[in-house]
């Protein structure tokens, strides 16, 4: 059974500004949540369009994930989105499927909104629900706002 679980970040950067460091994220996110992210390394492609695979080291201290490899499936920049799907790593170990979607919309008052969602398959009853995964998710946004705020 494939569940879905989706969170809203409205943040003060422009969707394009904020667009535009997402694709930008595998040099970004180490940097700036150091906390999170021990490093994030293109394997393949130029790690911002389809096709391309990263591989994603979490920083000590996430429970349950030192690794994943994810390939990007769909970059959308008209509606700046971008669907990955996760081919490596212990989330592999509770999940047959872990498909992430992000997508980045203007809000009226100059900043955005973006719509992180994820749909995945659990391996067994005992697999952990995404819930967690969602509040890692936030963490990220927000601290790549507020960096792109102060630069």
């Amino acid at each position: 059974m494939v569940t879905k679980v989706e969170v809203e970040v409205e943040v003060k950067s422009s969707a394009d500004q904020f667009w535009a460091a997402i694709l930008d994220s595998a040099n970004l996110f180490p940097k700036i949540s150091p906390n999170l992210y021990k490093s994030i390394e293109i394997l393949e492609g130029d790690g911002k369009s389809a096709g391309s695979i990263r591989l994603i080291t979490f920083a000590e201290g996430i429970q349950c994930l030192k690794f994943e490899k994810m390939k990007i499936d769909v970059v959308d920049h008209e509606k700046k989105l971008v669907t990955y799907s996760v081919i490596g790593g212990e989330i592999l170990s509770y999940y047959k499927s872990f498909v992430p979607t992000l997508a980045v919309a203007s809000k009226g008052d100059g900043g955005a909104v973006v719509t992180w969602s994820v749909e995945y398959e659990k391996l067994n009853e005992d697999a952990p629900d995404a819930e967690t995964i969602k509040e890692f998710a936030v963490q990220t946004f927000q601290g790549l706002d507020a960096y792109l705020l102060k630069n």
